[in-house]
């Protein structure tokens, strides 16, 4: 059973995802300070942000403002709806009938605004960046909507509840391994995160962010945790039994699931060089297809033969 936040509760959302956020770009500066053989800064994204804070923000010659703008908005709008159906041990913002399609439309409004942040800067590096996440999202997408159906049929209902409901006796990870590797592929693609950082990626200058600075630099940059962090968040009541644990509170549970997969999602940055789009096009579609379509066929056998 999940119950929803009072409206002054639900005003908290954005506050507790940017702070899984900030804990996550702190670990990624531990990390990154590890291995270059320096003293581990956590405290080095807080600097960022107030170095980016007062950036003069950059302008190009015939830049559409308001698509380029409203595309980083957009970004940091989508982070934060996509988590409205993420519960935190018993408690979630909204409670729809239809979570999962709910958090997967979100990810839709992030395709358009990476792109619009990419078209409206009247750049040629930011252009080829947008469209960089353009064919990026062939790949990943089917894997990811397989995976989420793939839940939706082990529990027989798209509400993110019931999905927790479901996994009494066994977690979803366990059952349906295949999904959840599926998923958190996804979801670092959706962030274009780590391997998948080819929108925002060194050949073309940095791609989407190439002509961002100060303030609009800042929305992208927190637009990109914020998928990372609603993702990691929601595999949690997908595929991780939501607040079940012994001993410590539900909600505490939650927060250190999310954690966990935030804290594993980063650590693949640092470790696990970047693809090529093409060749993880291949791989997604004649290899990730047809294992998610068949995980998802034994689910849909074991619930029949119940």
């Amino acid at each position: 059973m999940i119950d929803r936040l009072p409206f002054w509760g639900g005003l908290l959302l954005p506050a507790v995802l940017l702070a899984l956020a900030w804990a996550g770009a702190a670990w990624d500066s531990v990390l990154r300070a590890r291995l270059a053989g320096a003293p581990a800064a956590p405290a080095a994204p807080v600097r960022a942000v107030a170095g980016l804070l007062v950036q003069q923000r950059r302008t190009t010659l015939a830049a559409d403002g308001l698509l380029w703008r409203g595309g980083l908005i957009a970004l940091v709008v989508a982070g934060v709806l996509a988590s409205l159906v993420t519960p935190l041990g018993r408690w979630a913002v909204a409670d729809f009938p239809v979570g999962i399609v709910w958090f997967n439309a979100m990810e839709v409004v992030a395709w358009a605004a990476v792109w619009l942040a990419g078209w409206g800067a009247n750049s040629a590096y930011g252009l080829v960046g947008g469209y960089r996440f353009l064919a990026q999202g062939l790949a990943y997408e089917l894997p990811h909507m397989f995976a989420l159906t793939t839940v939706a049929l082990g529990a027989a209902s798209l509400r993110v509840a019931d999905v927790v409901a479901a996994q009494g006796s066994v977690w979803f990870v366990v059952s349906m391994p295949v999904a959840f590797a599926a998923y958190l592929l996804s979801v670092l693609a959706m962030a274009f995160w780590g391997p998948f950082h080819t929108p925002v990626g060194a050949d073309v200058a940095g791609g989407v962010l190439a002509e961002l600075s100060g303030v609009d630099r800042l929305l992208l940059v927190t637009g990109r945790w914020l998928l990372l962090v609603s993702g990691a968040a929601f595999a949690v009541p997908l595929f991780l039994g939501g607040g079940a644990g012994p001993v410590l509170p539900s909600w505490l549970w939650s927060l250190v699931k999310t954690l966990a997969v935030l804290a594993a999602l980063v650590w693949v940055r640092r470790r696990v060089p970047a693809v090529r789009m093409e060749r993880y096009e291949e791989f997604a579609w004649l290899v990730l297809i047809p294992l998610t379509l068949l995980q998802a066929l034994v689910v849909a056998l074991v619930v029949l033969a119940r």
